[in-house]
């Protein structure tokens, strides 16, 4: 898992648009650089949404409750072959169709390891069937469970804790999902046995490669209730 923290991401502006690309480790440094980032949410036959708890050795929020699984496509990759990729490695699922239903652009300081989440992030839906086997890796995922979305935000607007403090901005995209535009820079998301290639964000977001500069708009998920 270490290693993937040499991985190379997307440095995006707030709509975006790509201009660079650094490390992952570089891009969590403090104060952050502005990358591109995805989060899955597997969805059930009844509703429900996969969460998992983060591995006590993740240099992020460990053992916080998160979404489904969360990642940054390399450069030039697609959102579905990143997602793929990473939902193999952390669940042991196998290929999956998505959804892009909307994007988060956030920004949030772990206290507990000094890291810094500050991401574009394609927040992606499938839906499953009820039997879907899994296979979850013990040094990504300590523990699953299948929740309601709807009581999940009851949950995390009642005690922020044990969650990461992205979950509750990428589930509120699941339940109201926003439509996502297209560009000549605009990841899509397609049939993971297809070819593929944004969304919208919000307006006065922060430029990659800098701190969140003062008077600029970006939601702040700093452990409070909503954020991711």
């Amino acid at each position: 898992m270490k290693s993937r923290e040499a991985h190379l991401v997307e440095l995006v502006d707030d709509t975006g648009r790509v201009l660079g690309e650094t490390t992952v480790a570089a891009a969590h440094q403090a104060p952050g650089r502005l990358h591109r980032a995805f989060s899955v949410l597997l969805v059930d036959p009844d509703g429900r949404v996969l969460l998992q708890q983060r591995a006590p050795v993740k240099t992020r929020f460990p053992l916080r409750w998160a979404n489904s699984c969360c990642g940054h496509p390399l450069p030039a990759e697609s959102l579905a072959e990143a997602a793929n990729r990473r939902l193999a490695e952390e669940l042991g699922a196998g290929p999956v169709s998505l959804t892009e239903v909307g994007v988060y652009l956030y920004y949030a300081e772990d206290p507990a390891t000094g890291r810094v989440e500050f991401e574009y992030d394609h927040v992606l839906r499938a839906d499953v069937p009820a039997a879907l086997t899994l296979r979850p890796d013990p040094d990504e995922v300590a523990e699953l469970r299948w929740v309601d979305p709807t009581r999940l935000m009851t949950e995390i607007d009642a005690d922020p804790r044990p969650y990461a403090p992205w979950l509750g901005g990428v589930v509120s995209r699941l339940l109201r999902p926003a439509p996502t535009t297209t560009g000549p820079d605009a990841p899509a998301v397609a049939d993971p046995d297809a070819p593929a290639g944004g969304p919208e964000a919000p307006a006065g977001g922060p430029a990659a490669g800098s701190a969140i500069p003062s008077g600029r708009r970006v939601d702040d998920a700093s452990e409070r209730s909503g954020g991711r």
